[in-house]
C-alpha cells in the first residue's frame, strides 16, 4: 500500500511517516516503479508500535533499539543470546513505559482537578 493508505490506516501524517524514515526510524517495504514508497501490514504493525511509544515521550534512539529488539526476535536465525538479551532490554523499556504511564495518569487526573476548580467558578 502507498503512504497516504498507510498514513490513513495509522492514524498519522505523511509528514511523520517521511520523517520516521528520514531519521533511520522505519523502512518502506519498497518502491513502486514511479518511486512512491510501498509499505506492507507487517510494516504498518511496525508503525503502530513506534505510534504507541510516541505519547510515552522515548527518543528516536530508543524506538530503534526497541524496533531492533523485537526485529531481533521475530528473526529465526537469532541466536538463543541474542534472543535473551533482546528479551531483557524489552523488559526494561516495559517498566520504563509503566513508568511514564504512571506519569502521564497523574498529569491527567491534575488536568481534571483544573477542570473541576474552573467549572465550578465560571458557573
Amino acid at each position: 500500500m502507498q503512504i497516504g493508505e498507510v498514513a490513513a490506516r495509522t492514524e498519522l501524517s505523511l509528514r511523520s511517516l517521511r520523517h520516521w524514515e528520514e531519521v533511520g526510524l522505519l523502512t518502506p517495504s519498497g518502491r513502486s516503479e514511479g518511486g512512491f514508497r510501498l509499505y506492507t501490514e507487517d510494516d504498518v504493525e511496525k508503525i503502530l508500535v513506534i505510534r504507541r511509544m510516541k505519547p510515552l515521550g522515548f527518543s528516536i534512539e530508543s524506538m530503534k533499539a526497541v524496533m531492533a529488539d523485537l526485529n531481533l526476535l521475530r528473526d529465526d536465525a537469532s541466536s538463543p543470546a541474542d534472543r535473551d538479551a533482546a528479551r531483557a532490554r524489552l523488559g526494561e523499556v516495559r517498566d520504563e513505559a509503566h513508568e511514564r504511564r504512571r506519569q502521564l495518569a497523574r498529569q491527567l487526573a491534575m488536568a481534571d482537578e483544573f477542570i473541576g476548580l474552573v467549572s465550578r467558578e465560571s458557573e
